[in-house]
């Protein structure tokens, strides 16, 4: 691990810092979303773009991702437990832009 990655600041920017991903948090503090409503929600984003940032927070343990049975394609995303652990952090960001941008 490199020395800077040891600090956990930087560990967790490693994880939200990537472009849209707060975004894509933020939508998911709200609750579960499904792909389409992702990607109406945060206007400007590809449809790869969502989905690679998806796996990425998937791959760490940050998102869920869930298959609707009857549905076919019908996926949804949320949040899972250590996801969860960021809803502070999203909130913070959020009254922080209300109150000084």
């Amino acid at each position: 691990m490199a020395d800077g990655l040891l600090c956990p600041v930087a560990r967790a920017a490693e994880i939200v810092g990537g472009k849209w991903t707060l975004l894509i948090l933020r939508d998911l503090c709200a609750g579960e979303r499904r792909f389409s409503e992702l990607a109406r929600s945060l206007e400007g984003i590809s449809p790869k773009t969502l989905a690679e940032r998806l796996r990425f927070l998937e791959r760490n343990g940050v998102v869920e991702r869930a298959e609707r049975r009857g549905v076919p394609g019908a996926v949804a995303y949320s949040l899972t437990t250590r996801g969860r652990g960021l809803q502070p952090v999203v909130s913070s960001l959020r009254e922080y832009g209300e109150r000084y941008l």
